[in-house]
């Protein structure tokens, strides 16, 4: 539900649950008023005023008897009203096409008669995802006319409503303006989208047009804008920098006294649905109709009205439009199989979450080979090559996602330049998790997207021989931040996995795994203390001041261990000392009768482990600065036997990093808070299967205390 934990929108009030507010409103007689998104200009426009005075009215108000839908949904109920949003209303024209499609995102379980409270519901997949987005049927108008997305029916509104739920879902209706076919194709789906340049279009290009569309996949096409003018309407009557959906391809039989056969002709529509149609061949009333028998033409539904549809032959198709999207709903296997037999594969399908943060996971493209490699990995083997495939190879369509961008265009925040790179891995089991700097110092990428591009989402499809490979996201430039999700389908199924380390404590002076080839070594640091007579001589004091602190019980509490230790390494560092809560997270660490305290014992094993992490801290604070670098953070952790992941990384960098940085307080707070938890559960987990249960008591009292 919107605003819910997982659907990536944050509710300013409640969690929004359409039935529960709806009955609401009929207990208490009243129409719904959503404060999440209220009629009010902010919901319309972020970056000015609006233009002109526009008055919020309920579609009782603008019509005598509303109705959601009159004689049920069709593509001609969408019509393009002030907004610059024709990329989507060329999706929802397309969406109609399809009646089980159209009632997953436009449910027909409300009406303005039956139980009408004025609260209504969509449907939009969102990153994985359907979310249900409520509003209420307060909409912009002026003069008494709606202002954005109508239907030509006067007393119909589910378009209206449905443009009201997506602008909520991505702030306003001013987030709308701009966008591709393909993004809302994908919201109303949750389908793979894949794109087109008709100018460089494949071979089979026809082919998989056909397939798509005997699959029921969206279809929407486009012509590239004049730089000058964004929709500019050309002699031929097709308008530049808008959007187009195409509703039906077929192969029309045409009988002249030299030219017998079928010729592929495709009818596409302008979601302005007036007289802006293509005036070429084909065309309405063109003479090319007249080689078309009546009963073919019946069969086509043949009008010739200014509802802004029209037909086209596919080779003018080709040379007029510049690009073509498809969204496969059920992504079938595009090959050159009979066009009369449709495939019943599907593809195997793999999706994982993931983000680029600063200073931990933020490496930027191959262009900059010193934080590449800090950049997500995702590992992925091939072992069975497509049916029928000459070539012995495996498809395999790699999608990539940012999340959450569009409604943050309030905020100045366009998205990311994303694009990923894919890497053949000859001796997998060699190799470092995560790869390291010197494997892509040394390795070429054997496939990557076809550029680093602005756009939500860039996808690519590729050929690959059997074997492992990894998959590399990111954006163009390092340090840019932002949510992404990744999508690979394949023909066949296969194994896939996220390319990182396995979460786990060592002894600090094991050494990585290194591989056999010496270009991919990893270095070890000896950060494990020497037993010279200086630290014998320091490890005496120490002793003498704890016992001097401890008193007759020998036992010292959390502030009498902050008194040590910064007696200690006062001398070392430039640092404020330790705070508080470090030392009572290092007390719960050791304390294994639950006293609150330690004895000397417990104390001698602490100071062990407090002696081995400064020392890592000290061979990775270069400067001496008494900061790490995050970067460094996954590295310095390595040092100390810690192995962590992504996940952890991540979490541990929000928790305790500031600018990039990890003091040593936090470093050493990093240590011990992993030490615990992973000793904690691995107490409950003895055969090493990766799971243990805790009751809710355990749960509640190891995190508080720990």
């Amino acid at each position: 539900m919107f605003g819910e934990r997982g659907s990536g929108v944050r509710a300013r009030g409640e969690i929004q649950d359409f039935e529960k507010l709806r009955d609401k409103c009929l207990r208490e007689g009243r129409l719904f008023e959503d404060p999440e998104f209220p009629a009010t200009d902010i919901s319309i426009f972020y970056s000015r005023t609006p233009p002109r005075p526009f008055e919020w009215k309920r579609p009782h108000e603008l019509a005598e008897d509303p109705v959601l839908f009159h004689e049920g949904a069709t593509r001609f109920d969408v019509v393009q009203g002030e907004l610059g949003d024709c990329w989507l209303l060329a999706a929802v024209a397309n969406l109609t096409l399809n009646q089980g499609l159209f009632y997953q995102v436009v449910p027909d379980d409300q009406s303005f008669s039956s139980d009408y409270a004025g609260i209504f519901h969509f449907r939009f997949w969102q990153y994985g995802r359907w979310i249900d987005v409520v509003i209420d049927d307060l909409l912009p108008t002026y003069r008494g006319r709606l202002v954005f997305m109508h239907s030509t029916e006067k007393n119909e509104f589910w378009s209206a409503l449905l443009e009201k739920a997506y602008a909520k879902l991505h702030g306003s209706y001013e987030a709308l303006k701009g966008g591709t076919t393909c993004e809302a194709m994908e919201d109303f789906t949750g389908g793979v989208t894949e794109s087109f340049e008709l100018k460089k279009a494949p071979p089979n290009m026809l082919k998989i047009m056909l397939k798509a569309y005997e699959r029921w996949s969206l279809m929407g096409c486009s012509i590239e804008p004049n730089q000058q003018i964004t929709e500019m309407e050309l002699s031929n009557g097709l308008i530049c920098g808008h959007a187009y959906s195409i509703t039906a391809i077929r192969m029309v039989e045409v009988n002249t006294p030299r030219v017998n056969g079928k010729i592929p002709l495709l009818r596409i529509r302008n979601p302005w649905g007036n007289e802006c149609e293509w005036k070429g061949p084909w065309s309405d009333r063109s003479p090319e109709w007249t080689m078309v028998s009546e009963n073919e033409r019946k069969e086509l539904g043949l009008t010739f009205d200014h509802d802004g549809e029209f037909w086209m032959s596919f080779k003018d198709f080709l040379q007029n439009f510049t690009r073509l999207e498809i969204c496969n709903l059920h992504p079938d296997s595009l090959t050159d199989d009979p066009l009369t037999k449709v495939s019943k594969k599907k593809w195997d399908t793999h999706v994982f979450e993931g983000g680029w943060v600063r200073g931990v996971s933020a490496g930027g493209c191959r262009n900059f080979l010193d934080t590449f490699w800090i950049n997500p990995q995702y590992n992925i083997t091939l072992e069975d090559v497509d049916d029928d495939d000459d070539d012995e190879t495996c498809t395999m369509i790699v999608a990539l996602m940012q999340k959450n961008r569009r409604c943050k265009k309030k905020m100045g925040l366009d998205c990311l330049t994303i694009g990923f790179s894919i890497y053949h891995l000859k001796n997998a089991e060699s190799l470092p998790k995560p790869l390291a700097k010197d494997f892509f110092k040394y390795n070429a990428s054997v496939a990557k997207s076809p550029s680093f591009i602005n756009l939500r989402e860039v996808n690519a499809r590729f050929k690959l021989s059997p074997g492992t490979y990894c998959i590399i996201p990111s954006t163009f430039d390092p340090g840019e931040e932002g949510d992404f999700i990744l999508r690979v389908f394949t023909e066949k199924e296969n194994k896939m996995s996220e390319y990182d380390e396995k979460i786990e404590l060592l002894k600090p002076d094991d050494e990585p795994k290194a591989p056999a080839k010496p270009k991919h070594s990893m270095s070890k640091l000896h950060v494990q203390v020497k037993e010279s007579q200086e630290e014998k001589d320091k490890d005496s004091q120490i002793k003498d001041f704890f016992s001097r602190i401890a008193g007759e019980d020998l036992e010292i509490d959390c502030y009498e261990l902050q008194e040590i230790l910064n007696f200690a390494l006062r001398k070392e560092f430039n640092f404020d000392g330790f705070s508080v809560d470090v030392c009572r997270s290092m007390i719960a660490m050791m304390d294994v009768d639950r006293s609150g305290k330690l004895g000397l014992e417990e104390f001698k094993n602490l100071w062990m482990d407090v002696r081995m992490w400064k020392n890592v801290f000290k061979n990775y604070d270069k400067d001496g600065s008494g900061f790490l670098n995050t970067m460094e953070l996954r590295m310095a952790l390595n040092s100390a036997g810690y192995r962590v992941n992504f996940h952890i990384l991540r979490a541990l960098v929000i928790r305790y990093g500031k600018n990039e940085k990890i003091s040593f307080d936090d470093f050493i707070m990093c240590a011990v808070k992993l030490k615990t938890m992973i000793e904690t559960f691995n107490e409950k987990d003895p055969r090493r299967l990766g799971k243990a249960t805790f009751s809710l008591d355990e749960w509640v009292e190891k995190t508080m205390y720990t």
